[in-house]
């Protein structure tokens, strides 16, 4: 990551997307998931916004958008990367020196600490409601919340604060409470969610590449699954 604003990268796009639908609705836990794709394969905000440009522009020109208001982020994927490939492709030939330009502030460490605190609590609290029906998993979500906490040293070192040191560390603990939760959700509950994204990708997987399905599927059962179990998103990208 080379620049921090992106920690308001999800709702930079939703208010984007809320103005071009031309309606204030709730974003589906599917955009949710698109949207969470783009940021994990490095797609620029700015670069996020020109693509959902371009699809909007093109969709309100083909037979579809009659009438018809643009549903979901999904049919914006193509048109974002093929934006975030012209990006890269610009950048790689410019050779730009424009590094007295970047924004590279770091969040004040009080805040940090706060955000690390919060989540180790919801963790705790995901624990408890969760000691009688299963045991395996409470012990696993105690365990990632005292890791959780442990990685408040780093914020007690002198010098400059290795943000994206911290991203990765707290990144590995929302992959290890992820893999937890799969190994102890109940069949209905994995059916459920599973019926969902196919009902929601269902319009979409002509339009969308494998890849790009199978990276939206990942991060939506992901989503739902923290929805379920009321549960927190660990990486820096969601401190508000």
């Amino acid at each position: 990551m080379e620049t921090w604003n992106y920690f308001n990268y999800f709702t930079e796009i939703e208010e984007h997307f809320w103005k071009k639908r031309g309606a204030h609705l709730l974003v589906s836990p599917l955009d949710w998931a698109i949207m969470e794709t783009w940021q994990k394969a490095g797609v620029p905000l700015d670069a996020a916004l020109k693509g959902i440009d371009r699809a909007f522009d093109s969709y309100q020109r083909s037979r579809r958008g009659a009438g018809k208001p643009l549903k979901s982020l999904a049919y914006c994927t193509d048109a974002v990367l093929e934006v975030a490939e012209e990006r890269q492709e610009a950048a790689a030939g410019a050779h730009s020196t424009n590094s007295a330009t970047r924004k590279n502030e770091p969040f004040p460490r009080a805040d940090l600490k706060a955000y690390i605190e919060k989540n180790a609590a919801q963790l705790e609290k995901g624990a408890e409601r969760n000691a009688k029906s299963s045991p395996e998993l409470c012990v696993m979500l105690k365990n990632s919340a005292n890791s959780l906490l442990s990685s408040l040293t780093l914020l007690e070192t002198p010098g400059i604060l290795d943000l994206e040191d911290l991203e990765r560390r707290m990144s590995i603990h929302d992959d290890k409470v992820h893999a937890a939760l799969l190994s102890h959700a109940s069949e209905e509950m994995m059916l459920k969610i599973r019926r969902e994204v196919d009902s929601q990708l269902s319009a979409y997987r002509r339009k969308m590449k494998a890849e790009q399905l199978a990276l939206v599927e990942k991060q939506y059962l992901q989503k739902r699954l923290l929805d379920e179990y009321q549960l927190p998103r660990l990486s820096l990208y969601y401190m508000s």
